[in-house]
């Protein structure tokens, strides 16, 4: 058992271990292999000797457990009893379990500090909260400094470092901290390791599931058709209530999807035959609309992890219009690529005003868009030329020229697949090129696209092609919205 088997599905360990012959979805190879690579950067950085000023007539023990022959949990019990300074790819397993840890850092107050590398994004700049912090290239050399950033929690991760204290604490070397590195492999920001150890047991003693359900997650997994196949045969509940929504009508005996058809439950009752019926959207009210202006652009935006947004791209109602950059993010010409994109943006706007026409900018769930503008405003403006101030982007945000066309479909429309850019478009007749460029796809077509070749002009064309895709869609969505949804009903039956 690893820490990722106690997020999410309980049942996928159970399918994991049943059916060992099953292959992992290219998905799935993919995030493995950004794994890998961001250990590797992480690696790279980290000291292999004193520096000056550090005494190097103490000698600097690093142990590389990858790199050794034999068993590498004897091999990293065998570090620590030689009191190495750092012990990289150490390995533990206790009761049951068994944890990957990136590096052991062995600490002046005694004992070692287990470090994890993650691909999320594990702390953010802020005002008014301080992290330890100790550059990567410094471990096990410095003492961690106070820095204004503030830590985000994962689970997975929270659940490594518990782990490896854990272990640590079977053999009296626990300092009772621990390390993570996100996104940003050059720095560690420092945690005590006790807070996470209620969570942990907390998840241990939940167990593991002995049939399925369907969670948002089963979308991606390799097991699913297994799973759906039982879950048919059922007619388990989960099929239209995925996960714990279905809870309270478990509580209650309803555990199918025929009884809950039954129970006259309202909306949950409708969408569970409009899933029997195979009907993908219902109206909530009799009449759907939405609003009109003379000038509209539908935007659309890509992001690479959490380190930024590399391709803004907008649809004016005759023309795509791509703003891409495939240079490193973070970086200055990521700053222009935006002030490019929104120098546009407002200039049709300003344009519109200036004939007096009325202007609108759409885009399909604006959480996306809106954090990276505000972001990338916060972090260029006044560095580069045409970044707009935080105070301009948070205006555009907050007036009516700026639409979520999510939020508009949501209160008119919903369905048993739920109401995805995806879903409402394939009924307003919209088809992409690139059907499966989404999500995980696009993390690693970006990976292809920085680099060189014809590898890297074909993933680049694909991104774009994909981002157009989404622009023309939610302008396909709020044109079949204003002709009140055409085809669709306010009952599946």
């Amino acid at each position: 058992m690893t820490a990722s088997d106690l997020v999410g599905c309980r049942f996928r360990r159970t399918q994991r271990l049943t059916h060992p012959e099953i292959a992992p979805l290219p998905a799935e190879l993919e995030r493995y292999e950004r794994k890998l690579d961001a250990r590797q950067e992480f690696l790279t950085l980290l000291p292999t000797r004193r520096g000056l000023g550090d005494g190097r007539s103490v000698p600097f023990v690093r142990i590389d457990v990858d790199g050794t022959a034999g068993i590498p949990e004897l091999t990293t019990l065998e570090g620590l009893a030689q009191s190495a300074d750092l012990i990289t790819g150490a390995v533990f397993e206790q009761d049951g379990w068994r944890v990957r840890v990136d590096a052991l850092v062995k600490v002046e107050s005694g004992g070692y500090a287990p470090i994890i590398v993650s691909n999320h994004r594990v702390a953010r700049p802020s005002r008014s909260s301080t992290t330890p912090v100790v550059a990567t290239n410094r471990l096990g050399l410095s003492r961690p400094l106070a820095a204004p950033f503030k830590r985000r929690n994962h689970s997975t991760d929270g659940y490594r470092l518990a782990m490896a204290a854990r272990a640590l604490s079977g053999v009296g070397l626990d300092s009772g901290l621990g390390g993570q590195v996100g996104q940003d492999r050059g720095r560690v920001f420092i945690q005590p390791t006790a807070p996470l150890q209620p969570g942990l047991e907390r998840a241990l003693a939940a167990g593991f599931a002995i049939q399925p359900r369907r969670l948002k997650e089963c979308a991606t997994c390799r097991f699913w058709p297994l799973c759906e196949a039982e879950l048919l045969a059922t007619d388990d509940i989960s099929l239209v209530v995925p996960g714990d929504r279905a809870r309270s009508f478990r509580e209650r005996g309803i555990t199918t999807v025929e009884s809950l058809i039954d129970a006259s439950e309202g909306e949950p009752s409708l969408l569970a035959q409009a899933w029997r019926d195979g009907i993908p959207l219902l109206k909530r009210e009799p009449s759907v609309s939405f609003g009109m202006a003379d000038v509209e652009i539908d935007v659309d935006m890509e992001a690479y992890l959490d380190k930024g947004a590399y391709l803004w791209g907008a649809f004016d109602g005759e023309r795509y219009h791509g703003f891409a950059t495939w240079q490193p993010l973070d970086s200055v010409a990521e700053a222009e690529n935006f002030a490019r994109f929104y120098g546009w943006l407002m200039q049709r706007r300003d344009a519109a005003h200036a004939q007096g026409l009325s202007f609108a900018a759409y885009c399909y769930s604006a959480h996306g868009e809106n954090h990276w503008l505000v972001e990338s405003a916060r972090r260029f403006h006044g560095k580069v030329p045409g970044v707009p101030s935080e105070a301009e982007v948070q205006a555009f945000i907050a007036s009516e020229e700026w639409v979520d066309v999510f939020a508009a479909v949501r209160r008119q429309l919903y369905g048993p697949g739920g109401v995805g850019l995806k879903v409402v478009a394939a009924q307003a007749g919209y088809q992409w090129a690139d059907e499966d460029v989404a999500g995980e796809e696009s993390v690693s077509l970006r990976r292809i696209a920085v680099g060189r070749g014809a590898d890297a002009e074909q993933a680049r064309q694909r991104l774009l092609r994909y981002n157009e895709d989404d622009t023309r869609a939610t302008a396909q969505v709020r044109h079949f919205l204003r002709a009140g949804a055409p085809g669709i009903k306010q009952e599946p039956r």
